[in-house]
């Protein structure tokens, strides 16, 4: 498996991806095309190689602005989920956000969406407030969490290996 930016010809493997992947944000196809040519957009992409020709397998998006930054969506195509994929794709995003200069990663999750909420306390992020209805379809709150990449000793160490 490689981890590498996204490129425009991966746009229709992620939006495949994230429709199979109802815990992930539903975006727009552009709104992909949008984050990636933004000054603080990042778009990573995991692709592995099955046999066959290279196959995007999850992606991860996120974008920063100064010293902070926001990991907007991330989603493992079924077949390829529990394989450490998305671990790789927020080590390296992480990675990336570190040297741009990100001191601080936020996001949203659901509640209910349990692995996601042990995956990312696993990965050191805490839980820092609640955005009342924030998601529809179901409805639901958002859980913010944070974690903060000043700790790059312990994230290199304990989440990053």
């Amino acid at each position: 498996m490689i981890v590498r930016p996204f490129a425009d010809a991966d746009l229709a493997a992620v939006h495949a991806i994230q429709s199979k992947c109802p815990q992930a944000a539903q975006w727009r196809p552009e709104g992909y095309l949008h984050l990636a040519g933004e000054p603080g957009g990042l778009i990573l992409v995991a692709e592995i190689e099955a046999g066959g020709p290279p196959e995007v397998a999850g992606f991860a998006a996120f974008h920063r602005v100064l010293d902070e930054a926001e990991l907007r969506n991330l989603a493992v195509a079924p077949a390829h989920q529990r394989q450490g994929i998305a671990r790789a794709l927020l080590e390296e995003g992480i990675r990336t956000l570190q040297r741009a200069g990100a001191r601080r990663i936020f996001l949203e999750v659901r509640p209910s969406n349990y692995p996601a909420l042990a995956f990312y306390a696993s990965a050191g992020f805490k839980f820092l407030c609640a955005r009342g209805s924030y998601y529809q379809d179901p409805a639901e709150d958002a859980l913010v969490m944070a974690c903060d990449m000043t700790l790059s000793s312990q994230l290199s160490t304990d989440v990053l290996d």
